[in-house]
Parts: C-alpha cells; structure tokens; sequence
C-alpha cells in the first residue's frame, strides 16, 4: 500500500483532576463490613447470652456449641476478607490512575476509525489479515464520500495509510474530522475484515471514572483500549 509519512502529533499537556476518595466498590464493600460486623456482634452476645443462662443440669450439646463456634469463627474471618478485598480495590485504582497519568501528552494508538486531519494529513492505521486488494473510502463529518482509492496490501498489522485530503475530483478539502472506511478482497476474491485504528496525542485524563479514561482527539478511551504508544521526534 503506498502511504505518505504521517504528520508527527504536537505535544499537548493538560491539567489532571484528583483521585477520587471513594467509588461505588468502596461504598458497596462498606455496607456489606457493616452488615457482617452487626451480625458477628449480635451472634457474640447471644452466644454469651446462652452460655450465662444454660441449665447446669442440662447443658448446652457439645455438637451444637461447636457448630455455633465454627460459625463465630467462619464471620470473623469473611470480616476480615471483606477488608482485604476494599484494600485491594483501592490499591488496584491507585495503580489504574498512575499508569494514566503517565500517558499525558503522549502519542497512542487506539481503535478506532474517525482521524483528525491538520495541514492536509491524516493518518489511519490498517490491520490487513491476509495478501488483499483494499477498497478505502474516507468521508467527511457531514458523511459526504470525499475519496475512494484501491490498494494492494501485503498481510500485516499497523499499516498506515495517510491522506493528503484531495478528493478524487482535485479538490482540497479543508482540514477536519474525516472517517475511514475499509473493505478487502484476498486472492481467492473472499472478503477481508480489515480493521482500522487512529493516533493522537493524550490532552487529558478523567480519573474521577474507573477505570480513568485518556482524551484523545476530542473521545474518551479506556487504558484497555490503548494499542501502543508510537515516539514522537525530538524536534
């Protein structure tokens, strides 16, 4: 497929919010502790309660009293569980928002099939499964077909595929929102699911979301969504 270089992204740094101090799994881990520790203490005073009060010449079954204390223990230990699990919540959040932070104006490739187009280029990056000829057709942000072209493509993935933004009629068009559309043919004339994905440069992170989610070109992405970082030139 014959492609121009892509434009390199410019370096965008913005501001961040704050952790957030709590979240709907820290609230619902709250609930179900206060829920467990009303119970163990309910379930210790009646214990004593029934220890205090038994008839000495009738004394409480040795079986039901040591069910009743592998119950006592049982709670205590899903008490203590439930703490552990809000603790790693909290840890596995901290880590989510770190590792977000740490793409700020930086340059990421994510799924994806809308680009941006800045001084007559834009950028889209193909994964072709197998040896095809590719049809693309690149639409405008009113959905008016602007372009159409066809490829052949070796099988690969990240192929990229740049558009100077002239139409097949000779005219420029303006910079902008453009989206891609790409289908495939192999050499047996079957048909080719090609993906496409787009770059561009981390301007924020929303870490009051879990996961956080990264602004890129004006959407929102989740770290999962993100399919590499591509390195932008020192100059």
């Amino acid at each position: 497929m014959t492609t121009t270089n892509a434009a390199t992204a410019p370096s965008v740094v913005s501001g961040t919010t704050d952790i957030p101090k709590s979240s709907s799994s820290s609230n619902m881990s709250s609930t179900t502790g206060s829920t467990l520790a009303g119970n163990f203490q309910t379930f210790l005073t009646l214990l004593t309660t029934q220890l205090q009060n038994q008839n000495p010449l009738d004394p409480l079954d040795t079986n039901q009293f040591t069910q009743q204390l592998v119950q006592f223990a049982g709670v205590e230990q899903q008490l203590k569980t439930n703490d552990s699990l809000a603790q790693l919540v909290t840890l596995q959040q901290t880590t989510q928002a770190t590792q977000a932070l740490g793409f700020v104006g930086k340059t990421a490739l994510v799924d994806g099939s809308t680009a941006t187009m800045t001084k007559s280029s834009a950028t889209w990056h193909l994964n072709v499964p197998t040896d095809s000829t590719v049809d693309i057709t690149v639409a405008n942000a009113s959905g008016q077909t602007v372009f159409t072209g066809k490829y052949t493509a070796a099988a690969g993935t990240d192929i990229p595929f740049t558009w100077n933004g002239m139409g097949n009629d000779g005219t420029q068009w303006p910079d902008g929102k453009y989206t891609i559309s790409a289908t495939g043919k192999d050499v047996a004339n079957n048909n080719v699911g090609i993906a496409a994905q787009v770059q561009g440069v981390v301007s924020s992170v929303d870490l009051t979301q879990s996961p956080p989610l990264l602004t890129i070109d004006g959407a929102s992405y989740t770290l999962s969504q993100v399919k590499s970082i591509i390195a932008t030139s020192s100059n």
